[in-house]
């Protein structure tokens, strides 16, 4: 067996020595795992799971070495707690604020970053697509001004895009083959990945950053694809009286419980079927339950699937599996 060969799409060590542990291929001549190769050429997508305990350690060890960090955050998914990255890195660190294509063109960027800049302080702040190209140019000037040696890591939660923007980045400026494997499954990158783009710049890939608050780990496999979206959002205004409810695809209820006839706008990806339906209809009730105040102008979260924009307050009941995060914030847009 050839020792501590890597995949070119995951970076995992291959193996051919058990087909149900991760990294094995039949041929260690191959460069990808047989997983990858599965997800490149016929798009399956079963899930591995990544052990939190080993990406705290590359955490940490990306701490000692004080290169620049370039966060990757879902643009559609901002946490509730992006500072929490700062509990294990002491770093430089751009906030990339991925995927800006899926949100609509007539949502400005300025009013994102500004809202962003007031409650969370990073070392300086960028929204892009790795998609269209959207903002690469600046973010590796950016990258170039504030680098500390030649190597840069990406960190970021599973699916926030980072294999996607690495392998944008290897199109723009250098003269590799993008090799990385992406796909619309979470936890795809297993372990660190280097690229030397150039002499000035060498990228390194990390393991997506496991959050099981995520709604994706909660959902069945068909909608990895959905939740993972390339099109560009049609938010869904629906208007809602007390004693109607909106259903959500097959896994979130919410019941408008009392307040003046209100405005429930929807940015989740269009796949997600929606319906309004009247309270008393039982569809959902069996999920977990749970009570809110809303008051103006604020947004209903949940975690990977989108927000709801709510304008005028009044209480909501939503029915979800108990283990996915949800919260509420000021409108973001």
């Amino acid at each position: 067996m050839k020792k501590n060969k890597k995949c070119l799409g995951c970076g995992v060590v291959l193996q051919n020595e058990n087909i149900l542990n991760i990294g094995y291929t039949p041929n260690l001549d191959n460069p990808y795992c047989m997983r990858c190769f599965k997800v490149k050429n016929y798009g399956e997508t079963n899930q591995v799971a990544t052990d939190k305990e080993e990406y705290l350690k590359i955490l940490k060890s990306i701490n000692k070495e004080k290169f620049l960090v370039l966060y990757v955050v879902d643009i559609l998914n901002i946490r509730e707690n992006l500072d929490d990255i700062k509990k294990y890195l002491t770093n430089d660190i751009i906030l990339v604020l991925n995927k800006r294509d899926i949100l609509p063109k007539s949502v400005r960027d300025e009013k994102i970053l500004k809202y962003i800049m007031e409650l969370f302080t990073f070392k300086d702040y960028i929204i892009v697509s790795s998609l269209t190209n959207y903002n690469m140019d600046l973010l590796y000037k950016k990258i170039l001004r504030y680098k500390k040696g030649n190597s840069v890591y990406l960190v970021g939660e599973t699916n926030a895009g980072k294999s996607s923007l690495i392998n944008k980045m290897i199109n723009n400026y250098s003269n590799l083959e993008p090799t990385l494997t992406i796909s619309n499954m979470p936890e795809t990158t297993l372990n660190k990945i280097k690229i030397e783009l150039n002499n000035k710049l060498t990228l390194i890939d990390t393991p997506g950053l496991i959050d099981s608050y995520n709604i994706i780990h909660h959902l069945n496999s068909k909608y990895y694809k959905i939740l993972n979206t390339k099109q560009e959002i049609k938010p869904k205004t629906y208007q809602i009286s007390a004693n109607q409810s909106l259903l959500i695809g097959s896994f979130l209820r919410i019941d408008y419980i009392e307040g003046d006839r209100n405005s429930f706008t929807l940015y989740i990806p269009n796949g997600i079927k929606v319906k309004k339906v009247n309270s008393r209809r039982e569809t959902l009730k069996e999920l977990f339950y749970q009570e809110y105040d809303i008051r103006f102008h604020e947004d209903l979260v949940i975690y990977g699937l989108g927000f709801i924009k709510i304008v005028i307050s009044g209480k909501i009941g939503l029915y979800l599996d108990k283990d996915v995060k949800r919260f509420i914030r000021k409108n973001l847009i």
